[in-house]
């Protein structure tokens, strides 16, 4: 019994000592297990750790290659747009340098120009090229449905040009047509009409090209004007503007007349005489008729800026708007009234009298209208004479009569006309500022009155210095002359010095009334 109850406490030690073994051995691989999962674990955090790292590293590399990327396709980008900048640049000058109108601005107000090289190019059907004439006479010509004036035009001018005008003057016709066959047709008749001029070099025949016109049908209708009508005058204004362009650098003054008209005699001889008596060269056009733009007279310096002006509202206003709007942009004060700028514009826009130029046309540049349009003043007899005189503060004692007023005789608009003077009576010249005058000349009487003149009138000065040795009534005025048979006329002494005021005063009562058709105030050059 004891033995077996040894046995089995023998046998449970054994057991719990394997037990607890098999336990330690156990618990020792789990401590194991657990030591490798955490250096795992460790391990796996270490190579995240770096990994970030890494990713940090290439991202901060990709960003700079990036940034060196978008540098380099900046700078290709820029030196491309550069690059075509200059290329424009240069094509415009190239283009332009072919020109005989040096304007570049041109394709600022016409980019359709810039994708062809020719469209300022005018085609010259017969011409010399002739160069440095006192006046370059420009025509431009339309097609019409009815009836062309253009052939009876160039034979008036021509008529009534002498010999050595001829060689002084270089005439345009100004074909404003694209359609090749009738542009040579009517070029070809013009040569056979009139081949002296053509080969002396007095008579040019050019047309534009085709690519010169933008597209019309995009052109929006203003003022209640039809497309048609719209179309018509766009294309007026861009075919004066290539035509002035092109006149330029050919002489001093350019006239423009249209291509249904008649001339006076001796018409060209009267223009240059009119132009170089002006006193002030602040003028911008002179005009010989009083319709459309028939006998329109500007310098050729002038052109390009006017040109400019007409080109960058083409689309916008008829070309007499936009001549109007030039002379108000020039001189015209926003703050004044129309009257103070209609004063200021008519020192730039000055009118001779009578009209050297008729209109005879019926049938318009634009289809369907009919325009009997006549100059009034064409016909007239010259019951006055206009001068360019200075400007001057005017003033009288005489009573006028009706609307014959001084101003307008001074301006050389019409006679002046008055009641019957009286002794004591007088007419004022006050200038701005005092003058050096070369002479006068005052007529009194014309056609239509020859007894209207002015008798026992005298002719006196205001020296704006003292003068000595001279005879000086009691308001300072010298008297340097008088009328004779109705005119007064004679030179300034240099003498007297600047002059202030000239005023002719009438030393007896006259039974007949007092008429003016001639005041010229003549100035020392």
């Amino acid at each position: 019994m004891r033995c077996r109850t040894g046995s089995l406490v023998t046998l449970l030690c054994m057991t719990a000592f394997v037990s607890l073994s098999w336990y330690a051995a156990w618990y020792r691989d789990k401590e194991y297990g657990m030591d490798s999962y955490e250096k795992q674990f460790l391990e796996l955090q270490q190579r995240l750790f770096q990994a970030e790292q890494e990713n940090q590293k290439r991202s901060r590399d990709l960003s700079t290659v990036l940034d060196e990327i978008k540098q380099a396709v900046a700078e290709k980008r820029n030196a491309f747009e550069n690059h075509t900048v200059e290329e424009i640049k240069w094509k415009v000058l190239n283009m332009t340098s072919k020109l005989p109108m040096q304007f570049t601005n041109i394709y600022m107000f016409l980019p359709h120009l810039l994708g062809n090289e020719d469209s300022l190019q005018p085609i010259v059907h017969y011409g010399h090229g002739r160069t440095g004439v006192s006046v370059v006479i420009g025509i431009p010509t339309v097609k019409r449905d009815k009836q062309s004036y253009l052939m009876d035009t160039l034979n008036s001018l021509f008529t009534e040009m002498s010999a050595a005008q001829k060689e002084d003057c270089v005439v345009i016709v100004f074909i404003a047509e694209v359609n090749g066959q009738y542009v040579n047709e009517l070029a070809d008749n013009i040569k056979d009409g009139f081949p002296h001029e053509i080969q002396s070099g007095v008579l040019e025949i050019i047309s534009p090209p085709a690519s010169f016109y933008p597209d019309f049908s995009t052109i929006k209708e203003t003022f209640g004007d039809s497309k048609e009508r719209v179309k018509w005058r766009t294309k007026q204004n861009l075919d004066y503007s290539f035509l002035m362009l092109y006149a330029q650098p050919k002489g001093t003054y350019y006239l423009q007349v249209e291509d249904d008209i008649i001339a006076k005699p001796d018409y060209l001889q009267s223009i240059k005489d009119f132009a170089t008596q002006q006193t002030s060269n602040e003028w911008l056009i002179l005009e010989f008729s009083q319709l459309g733009f028939i006998g329109k007279l500007f310098k050729c310096k002038d052109l390009p800026h006017i040109a400019e002006f007409f080109l960058m509202f083409y689309k916008d206003k008829p070309i007499d708007w936009l001549l109007d709007h030039y002379l108000w942009v020039k001189v015209c004060n926003p703050e004044k009234d129309a009257k103070h700028c209609d004063r200021q514009k008519s020192n730039l826009r000055i009118r001779y009298r009578p009209s050297l130029f008729q209109h005879v046309g019926t049938h318009s540049s634009l289809a369907g209208k009919i325009q009997n349009l006549k100059d009034k003043d064409f016909d007239k007899k010259a019951l006055h004479k206009p001068h360019p005189n200075p400007a001057a503060k005017l003033s009288t004692s005489l009573k006028i009569y009706q609307h014959y007023s001084l101003e307008k005789a001074y301006m050389g608009e019409e006679c002046f006309w008055s009641f019957s003077p009286v002794a004591g009576d007088y007419i004022l010249f006050e200038f701005e500022e005092p003058l050096q005058l070369n002479g006068y000349l005052f007529r009194s009487g014309n056609i239509e009155h020859p007894g209207d003149k002015l008798f026992n009138t005298t002719v006196q000065v205001l020296p704006a210095e003292k003068v000595h040795d001279v005879q000086i009534d009691e308001d300072g005025f010298v008297q340097i002359g008088a009328f004779q048979n109705g005119i007064a006329e004679g030179e300034i002494s240099s003498f007297l010095g600047k002059i202030k005021a000239i005023r002719l005063k009438i030393m007896t009562e006259s039974p007949v009334w007092a008429l003016l058709s001639e005041i010229f105030i003549k100035l020392k050059k």
